[in-house]
């Protein structure tokens, strides 16, 4: 009889974002590393998310801007429970709240930096990760100075 060997666990895999016609363009450019957002055709509003039309003026024409990936940690927290397999293998891990500099705000996170050196008001800048397959997403580093 010959005994069996079992694969090693997989790395469990990211959860992944639901991807539409809309936002489609955001994901395309955290592929190629740039950082995406519409702008209202008509009032020229940048806005995040995507969305089908504009929350200011209601126009449904809109075009994709590049951003320039600064701005400065706004507010953020340390998760120190795994709620999902990717997750749980990396927690501590934080939650960021980033304001552009366009003055748009997301979440992300914050890579490069101890948690525990995490300060509201410090400057960042886009970086891109790749997680599980076909799937960038913008990160943040702490740009020091």
């Amino acid at each position: 009889m010959s005994a069996t060997t079992s694969a090693p666990p997989a790395d469990p895999q990211p959860i992944k974002p639901a991807i539409s016609e809309i936002n489609q363009p955001f994901w395309d450019g955290c592929r190629d590393h740039k950082l995406m957002a519409q702008q209202c055709a008509q009032c020229r509003e940048l806005r995040y998310p995507a969305a089908a039309i504009c929350p200011n003026c209601l126009s449904p024409a809109h075009e994709w801007r590049e951003l320039s990936g600064r701005g400065e940690l706004f507010s953020y927290i340390v998760i120190h429970r795994g709620y999902h397999p990717y997750w749980a293998q990396r927690v501590p891990y934080n939650v960021a709240f980033i304001e552009l500099e366009e003055g748009l705000r997301m979440f992300s996170n914050i890579v490069g930096t101890p948690n525990e050196a995490l300060r509201v008001g410090q400057k960042v800048k886009v970086a891109y990760e790749q997680r599980g397959t076909n799937l960038v997403v913008p990160v943040f580093e702490v740009v020091d100075g």
